[in-house]
């Protein structure tokens, strides 16, 4: 199971799944991370933490805790 976690900079991933329960959930999907959408990786910080992503044509910042609640394929 391949998570955004594992996405390496310069990667176009799809989600497959979103993983979590509740408020955090709620939350990834408030920032537009929905089943099908396409996620570029832009920057990953020097320690992994955190991802900088491009969806829906908006730049954003993920921790390494919810990249890794974000399936892709």
């Amino acid at each position: 199971m391949a998570t955004l976690k594992d996405a390496k900079v310069g990667d176009t991933v799809k989600v497959k799944k979103l993983n979590g329960e509740g408020a955090v959930k709620r939350r990834i999907m408030d920032m537009g991370i929905t089943k099908g959408v396409d996620i570029y990786v832009r920057k990953v910080a020097p320690l992994g933490d955190p991802v900088e992503v491009t969806v829906r044509d908006y730049e954003l910042s993920l921790r390494k805790a919810d990249a890794e609640m974000i399936e892709t394929e």
